[in-house]
Formats: C-alpha cells, sequence, structure tokens
C-alpha cells in the first residue's frame, strides 16, 4: 500500500523541483565540424617550390618552443590576407578555424625560418592536409618556411601539425553571445573544450584592433603545453567581432 504524502513533505518536494527547474543549465560546449563539412577538390594539385627572399632566411636560431596558429578562416577570405588560394578556402565560406602552421620559435626576436631545402610536396600530402589547411599554397609556404625548420620531410612536419591539430577541440566560437564576445571569452572557450590547456598558452591575434584574425597556442620545445613565453596578444577585455561563417550575421 503506497501513502499519500504529508502536507509537509508534500510541500518540500514541491519547493526541490522548483528549485531544480529554476536553475540554469552549464553552457554546452559545442565543436566545429569543419572536416565533416570539407569537400576535397578534384584535380587538387601540389603548388611549385620557390626561392625564398634572401632577408627572411634564418638558419642560426635555435628552437625555443612552437606556436600552433589557427587562423579565423572568415576573417582571411574578409580580408584578403594570411591564406593564397582563396578559390578552394572562401568558396562558400564553410570552414571556420583552420590551421596556418606550426612555427619553431627562437627565444627572442629571430626565429628560424627556411631552415634548408623545400621540394614541391606530394599530391597525397595535399589532399590528406586540405581539411585543415585549404590552400595547397599555404601548405607548400608552411613546409619551406617552417617545417623545414625541424623536420626530416613534409611529411614529418604535417605529421607533426595534423596530431597536434586534431588532438584540440576546437570550440563553436560563434556560440558566444555577442556581448560576450571578448579576447578572454575566446580563452575561456578554448580551455573549457580542452582541460589542461593552460589559459596563458592562449595568444589572441586582432586585425584592426576589433576583428578575431587568429588563435595561436604555445608549446614546448618536446610539445608539452606551455604558457606563451612572450605573450598572450589581446588582454581579456578587449571586446572584439568575428567575420561570419556561411550564412551567419558580423557580430
Amino acid at each position: 500500500m503506497i501513502r499519500p504524502l504529508s502536507r509537509a513533505a508534500a510541500l518540500a518536494l514541491l519547493v526541490a523541483l522548483a528549485a531544480c527547474e529554476s536553475a540554469a543549465p552549464p553552457d554546452p560546449v559545442v565543436v566545429t565540424a569543419d572536416a565533416a563539412r570539407c569537400d576535397i577538390p578534384t584535380g587538387l594539385t601540389p603548388a611549385r617550390p620557390y626561392d625564398p627572399p634572401a632577408d627572411e632566411i634564418v638558419r642560426d636560431v635555435d628552437t625555443a618552443y612552437h606556436l600552433l596558429a589557427l587562423s579565423w578562416s572568415p576573417q582571411a577570405c574578409r580580408s584578403g590576407k594570411d591564406y593564397p588560394d582563396p578559390e578552394l578556402q572562401c568558396r562558400d565560406n564553410r570552414f571556420g578555424l583552420t590551421l596556418h602552421g606550426l612555427w619553431p620559435n627562437g627565444p627572442a626576436d629571430r626565429h628560424p625560418r627556411y631552415c634548408g631545402p623545400a621540394p614541391a610536396l606530394q599530391p597525397a600530402t595535399v589532399r590528406a592536409n586540405f581539411c585543415m589547411t585549404p590552400s595547397p599554397t599555404l601548405q607548400q609556404h608552411e613546409w619551406a618556411a617552417h617545417g623545414t625548420c625541424g623536420w626530416a620531410s613534409a611529411e614529418a612536419y604535417f605529421a607533426r601539425a595534423s596530431s597536434l591539430w586534431n588532438a584540440l577541440v576546437k570550440p563553436d566560437l560563434e556560440a558566444i553571445p555577442a556581448d560576450r564576445l571578448t579576447a578572454g571569452a575566446i580563452r575561456d572557450a578554448f580551455v573549457a573544450a580542452n582541460p589542461g590547456l593552460p589559459r596563458a598558452g592562449i595568444a589572441v591575434v586582432l586585425a584592426d584592433d576589433i576583428w578575431l584574425r587568429e588563435v595561436r597556442l604555445c608549446y614546448a620545445a618536446d610539445f608539452a603545453r606551455i604558457p606563451c613565453p612572450r605573450g598572450t596578444g589581446a588582454p581579456d577585455r578587449q571586446r572584439l567581432r568575428l567575420a561570419p561563417s556561411g550564412t551567419a550575421t558580423a557580430r
């Protein structure tokens, strides 16, 4: 036999249910699905190798740490900077975060660059990394300018870059409310999606002091996550805007 609740017990139950209903659920962490929306173009071909400018060759500086530079693709498409091959990257403007590159950095103002020969990438390498870096020309540049300063082959360089990229959960930056969109909110989103990522290891880089351009993550020489040795870019309080992806509107 089930006994009815006493008046006092019923009142306590109603209070408890009301408290549960009024409690705000935590903000969900929504990850991007860039790879799922990426169609590799047919006939994709490698870019031609090139001779680097003499004044950009730096071969006498050791690597002190690494930067993993993530571009906000809609801003690159909006500005026409950072990424070549816009017909590939900006078609339908479907990308969000993409990988600009993995950069060996020196201990001071000079960084290793163009450390050796950089033959043209293999077609299979370009295709394998297109959804991460959707520009054959940029892939060739990153291999020449940065990959030659730490890896014996382009395949080894992109294997390391893609391992860091794939291990990173990319937060949905467009889910941040416009009135809370700050450099600090960008850092918070990355930390929430990636437990163990040091907040001081996230540099936020802006274009024209307002548009999100890149998020750069710092890694030690052995690729452990570390605070950025040379600062984190825009301060937490800095308000910013996002160039829209797809059919989203500018914010």
